[in-house]
């Protein structure tokens, strides 16, 4: 009998990050040098340019076990900009998660997760106060645990989620500094979700959920009561098509209640979607969506309605020179009635961005990026629109 022919199989990616072998872990650092120009950093109607810079390290680590999974992926960054306004808008960022999963049985696992996020309200958000030498950095952190059970095709996952999010003092350019107590929050939630495989690599699913919001302060310095509670409700499916398509969309809705009597209950349509299809070797378009009800610190706005989506396509004119493509649109809706106090209460933004970039591999260790990002806000406020450009040029080094 003549040999069986070998199945067709992609060449390997000859500039792969290779990762270091660390015991039963395999570890992926990298750092990235980002130098450029920004022509509105302050997110302001009468823009100021600057230049910057941005140190980013990162390191992602897989475990490398027969049963069971750990997994971690940090990132944080500094960018400072020259000259520096006030409030500087020189800050840093750090989005650190770690997830891992304990195989009980073939259709028993455990589902166990961590994270934090340090950052900073954006330039320009009305939650900022005035007169602000420096932009106040929050911390949100916490931790899941759940257990996902198979019967057969029919799988079933129970979860509970304790995060909580901290505000520094705000400094003031008189020299004085001011408390962001009232900002703080616990949240409690629980999430029940069913799916079904309807066909190998695709799994519809219904979830739903409810979460309790806890302040360390009843009574904000506004007289409102912030602590609620909301209820979502979700539809969608996973995704993993041959590699073709993987990811996962969704749309629900949303309804949350707060115990200050003077708000209304919020309520919602969202939508959330990671996907990534791979038309084929040279090309791959991946599509986010996400919306989140966010707290406020602002009198007579209860919460804000955050809503964005993104589409990014990237080609590979070779193995080692890629170009991308980018366009984003979002929208910011801070709900409540306008009153006397604040006229912020039913302000809409709608924020648009394009982008474009380059990807130079020199190997596996070293990449020289360039990139070109256009934003726009527009308002139903007067006087806060604003267009901003932003030029980048960076080295990243990997191993």
């Amino acid at each position: 009998m003549p040999p069986k022919r070998k199945a067709h199989t992609e060449p390997p990616d000859e500039y792969a990050q290779l990762g270091i072998r660390a015991g039963a872990f395999d570890l992926y650092p990298a750092l990235e040098l980002i130098g450029g120009y920004a022509t509105n950093p302050g997110a302001s109607p009468t823009p100021k340019g600057a230049s910057l810079y941005t140190v980013a390290p990162e390191l992602r680590a897989q475990s490398n076990w027969s049963r069971h999974e750990l997994k971690a992926d940090l990132r944080g960054s500094y960018t400072g900009y020259s000259p520096d306004e006030s409030p500087t808008l020189s800050r840093p960022y750090f989005n650190g998660k770690v997830d891992g999963r304990i195989d009980v049985r073939d259709t028993t696992k455990v589902n166990l997760g961590a994270r934090t996020l340090v950052s900073t309200d954006n330039p320009g958000s009305p939650n900022l106060q005035a007169g602000l030498s420096k932009l106040p950095v929050f911390i949100t952190y916490g931790g899941n645990a759940g257990v996902t059970q198979h019967f057969n095709r029919f799988e079933v996952t129970i979860k509970g989620d304790a995060e909580r999010t901290s505000y520094q003092d705000s400094q003031l350019t008189d020299g004085t500094t001011a408390s962001n107590r009232d900002r703080n929050y616990n949240q409690y939630s629980a999430t029940l979700r069913g799916g079904y495989e309807l066909t190998p690599g695709v799994t519809p699913f219904v979830e739903v959920g409810t979460d309790t919001r806890v302040h360390d302060v009843d009574v904000d310095p506004f007289g409102y009561q912030r602590n609620s509670k909301g209820v979502v409700a979700n539809v969608g499916s996973t995704f993993e098509l041959s590699r073709l398509l993987t990811g996962e969309a969704s749309v629900g809705y949303l309804t949350r209640t707060y115990d200050d009597p003077r708000f209304d209950r919020l309520k919602g349509l969202i939508g959330s979607a990671s996907l990534v299809w791979t038309v084929d070797a040279l090309n791959t378009v991946k599509l986010t969506v996400s919306s989140t009800l966010g707290e406020s610190s602002i009198a007579g706005v209860p919460g804000v309605f955050y809503r964005d989506a993104g589409l990014q396509w990237d080609h590979s004119f070779r193995r080692w020179l890629v170009g991308t493509l980018k366009a984003g649109i979002g929208q910011d809706h801070y709900e409540g009635t306008a009153t006397a106090s604040s006229d912020v209460a039913g302000r809409t933004d709608n924020r648009y961005s394009v982008g474009a970039g380059l990807t130079y591999k020199i190997d596996r260790t070293m990449q020289i990026k360039g990139e070109f990002q256009q934003n726009w806000l527009r308002s139903n406020v007067t006087g806060v629109d604003y267009t901003a450009s932003t030029f980048l040029i960076g080295l990243r080094l990997q191993r």
